[in-house]
């Protein structure tokens, strides 16, 4: 039994003669013949009586009530054996922060690519703003990794971890002589962040607002930069606490209102469905940002323990 006899089957029933079903079907009349012969014999019963008409038999007419849930059910198998299969290979397209590519990414890829070699990753790395956009736009990219931006039309935002807001200054920073800092007391010197889009950046603006004042900014796209420009100069660098520091750079403790920043899986508001591919490696991005989380907490517990003994 194949799908193509089932087909036939159907097409005689609704057509009501072999003839026509073979008209139909693009078929010759003994093509309908051979089909229909080849499933009775599978079958084991006779499905019409012989004649011009095409007449169900009594056990036909059983037949025929459950052939369409049996086309239906074969045309389900073969397109998720051709999923299935399409999975194997092929391309997934991911939008990253920056940050996220230098922490996150190198395991994540290596353990994606024992379960999948042949699927190639493809990222686009941005800022949240950038990202969101391009994932409402781009219809090639399959979801975005990133802080949860400001517009969520159209977008779904499902949040893995913080990340918090933090001031850093060079080794020799006078600024380290001075107990009690409150964000007023940072207002004198030149701040360098991310760029006047940068999520990070407009959660900082939004904290000098309430001490009406805006600060002198300069600014670099790459957050990563910020702690080279901070140790050759005495600006004020604004980062993430996941950012990498030199030895030559420290943080500097500051009350902020609003210092988290949310971070997650961006993906557009109507797709009800994702690949078994691209739940993959969601799940080894996600299994890697909470090693890294689980490792943080034990390095700073640890530091702790070895604090208090001192």
């Amino acid at each position: 039994m194949d799908l193509k006899e089932l087909i036939t089957f159907r097409t005689i029933i609704d057509e009501g003669t072999f003839s026509k079903a073979a008209e139909k079907l693009h078929y010759a009349q003994s093509t309908i013949t051979n089909q229909i012969q080849r499933l009775e014999k599978e079958l084991g019963i006779i499905l019409f009586k012989r004649g011009w008409d095409a007449e169900l038999t009594e056990s036909g007419k059983i037949y025929a009530k459950e052939v369409d849930m049996l086309i239906n059910h074969w045309k389900l198998v073969v397109e998720k054996a051709t999923a299935l299969q399409k999975d194997e290979e092929g391309n997934i397209y991911i939008g990253i922060t920056e940050l996220l590519t230098q922490q996150v990414l190198p395991n994540t890829i290596k353990r994606f690519s024992d379960y999948k070699p042949k699927v190639g990753c493809h990222f686009i790395v941005g800022n949240t703003d950038n990202l969101s956009q391009a994932l409402r736009s781009n219809h090639s990219l399959d979801f975005v990794c990133a802080g949860e931006p400001m517009d969520m039309s159209g977008l779904h935002f499902d949040s893995l971890y913080q990340e918090t807001i933090e001031f850093i200054v060079n080794k020799n920073h006078i600024l380290l002589h001075k107990v009690n800092l409150e964000l007023k007391d940072l207002f004198p010197y030149s701040f360098v962040t991310g760029g006047s889009n940068c999520l990070y950046r407009l959660q900082l603006e939004r904290e000098f607002s309430i001490h009406y004042i805006t600060p002198f900014f300069h600014s670099v796209s790459q957050i990563s930069a910020i702690p080279s420009i901070v140790e050759k100069t005495d600006f004020i660098g604004v980062v993430l606490s996941s950012t990498p520091l030199p030895e030559g750079v420290v943080k500097i403790s500051v009350q902020l209102e609003y210092p988290h920043l949310s971070i997650g899986i961006l993906s557009r508001r109507n797709s009800n469905y994702i690949s078994q591919t691209k739940q993959l490696f969601l799940n080894c991005l996600t299994e890697e940002i909470a090693n890294i989380l689980t490792n943080d907490i034990d390095a700073r517990h640890t530091g702790k323990v070895i604090e208090q003994s001192l």
